[in-house]
């Protein structure tokens, strides 16, 4: 389901390195790569899923679900697949800690925002349907979507003040979409991998400020001339929190069960990962100036 936006890209390239036959599902808004059947529609509308009826697969692969419903419509149109079922989960699943880093087996908070994808795990479990669930922390890398690594990078190319919660040593943690991308193929040739949910992000997390210098680097700025401004987020109202793109509390899950069952190592450290977003992304978008009134809510 999908395969030519943020995660699919890569992760179709890694298929096609295995020798898969691929069919991807998507709202043909996107060109597909060679040598792939192409079944157009928008999962979100029921009738349009009607060209999945009665098809049978191997392998289904859902990096766009977020509600049980999503997966399950999916399967009751082809029946289970009969190798594996591989989902992008999300670590946001866990609950609040006291200790870090997270693995697999940490509490999950069921009335999380991403509820939706821990329902979607139960059920593959409870209907014995082969799978394996990845739960990332903050996915970046070229082609995201989501304001990740490009608020940071827009604030310090446009030579803004970087907000920053509290004294900015709040620890985060990243994953390259290219090793989330290596791992979800992987998993399909290692037997050990079946029925298994795996964390999946960098080796180390990372300060806010770390963060901020590690991005200023891949700008080719010095660190030290990046002015960060600290704000108080206890102070703000809900709407002014979402102007930050991170969680304001820690965020850093452990990585060792996918290294040891799947031999995964990831090809990208912090550094090397924002320089390929910003040097293959960012720095070829057409130049406009980012809006920063979000910041004033966060600064006052």
């Amino acid at each position: 389901m999908g395969g030519t936006r943020f995660i699919g890209k890569p992760l179709v390239a890694q298929l096609q390195g295995y020798g898969h036959a691929l069919t991807l599902f998507t709202r043909g808004r996107n060109p597909v790569p060679a040598g792939v059947e192409h079944l157009v529609g928008d999962r979100s509308d029921a009738a349009a899923l009607e060209p999945l009826c009665g098809r049978a697969f191997d392998v289904i692969i859902d990096s766009s679900g977020r509600n049980l419903d999503d997966s399950q419509a999916v399967v009751e149109r082809t029946g289970a697949p009969t190798h594996r079922f591989v989902y992008v989960s999300s670590a946001g699943v866990y609950a609040d800690s006291d200790l870090w880093p997270l693995d697999e087996t940490a509490a999950t908070d069921p009335a999380c925002r991403h509820a939706g994808k821990l329902h979607t795990e139960d059920w593959l479990r409870a209907e014995r349907i082969p799978f394996t669930s990845f739960r990332p922390t903050y996915i970046y890398g070229p082609g995201n979507y989501n304001p990740v690594e490009s608020w940071f990078f827009d604030r310090i190319v446009h030579d803004q003040p970087v907000p920053l919660p509290g004294d900015g040593t709040t620890i985060t943690q990243l994953g390259h979409v290219s090793d989330l991308a290596t791992a979800m193929a992987r998993c399909l040739e290692v037997d050990a991998a079946n029925n298994r949910i795996y964390n999946c992000s960098g080796r180390k997390g990372v300060t806010f400020r770390g963060l901020v210098a590690a991005t200023a680097r891949a700008c080719g700025k010095d660190p030290a001339a990046v002015t960060i401004r600290s704000f108080a987020p206890s102070g703000l109202d809900p709407k002014a929190r979402k102007a930050f793109p991170l969680r304001l509390a820690h965020f850093l899950t452990d990585v060792h069960r996918l290294e040891r069952e799947l031999a995964w190592t990831p090809a990208f450290d912090l550094d090397a990962g924002l320089a390929d977003s910003y040097s293959n992304d960012y720095a070829l978008r057409p130049a406009a100036r980012p809006d920063f009134s979000g910041d004033a809510a966060l600064l006052g």
